[in-house]
């Protein structure tokens, strides 16, 4: 079953340009130690942040809270499996969101995917509550 969907585009100059005026601040505040190492390490690190960005934005609306109720930029992570899929780990407030929403018997799986054709980045989020077997 299906809890929640969000999407979001995210302009990767504008991304650049935020990252030009307030740098680690930025950074700091919004994207996680392991996201940061993985846009530092790739060619195009505006589009990888603006991707990370619009992943962030696409959970909170899947969530049914946006950023308004409490959720940290920080609870919402982006991370990549060996094969280079994306999946999306959700801790804090956006944990106990997730919980919230979770009906009893099920657990939840957040799908995420990112794409970017310069100058936009976009991702796609759908949480699903998948029934765990007795």
């Amino acid at each position: 079953m299906i809890l929640g969907i969000g999407s979001d585009l995210a302009n990767i100059d504008r991304i650049s340009a935020t990252l030009e005026r307030f740098g680690e601040r930025f950074k700091n505040r919004v994207f996680t130690e392991v996201e940061q190492a993985k846009a530092e390490r790739r060619r195009d690190v505006a589009g990888t942040y603006a991707k990370r960005w619009a992943a962030k934005e696409a959970c909170s609306k899947a969530l049914g809270t946006g950023l308004a109720m409490g959720i940290s930029w920080k609870d919402m992570a982006v991370k990549n499996l060996r094969t280079g899929q994306p999946v999306m780990e959700v801790t804090g407030w956006a944990k106990e969101r997730l919980d919230e929403m979770t009906p009893p018997g099920h657990e939840a799986i957040i799908h995420v995917t990112l794409t970017d054709d310069y100058p936009w980045a976009q991702a796609f989020v759908v949480i699903e509550a998948r029934r765990i077997a007795a």
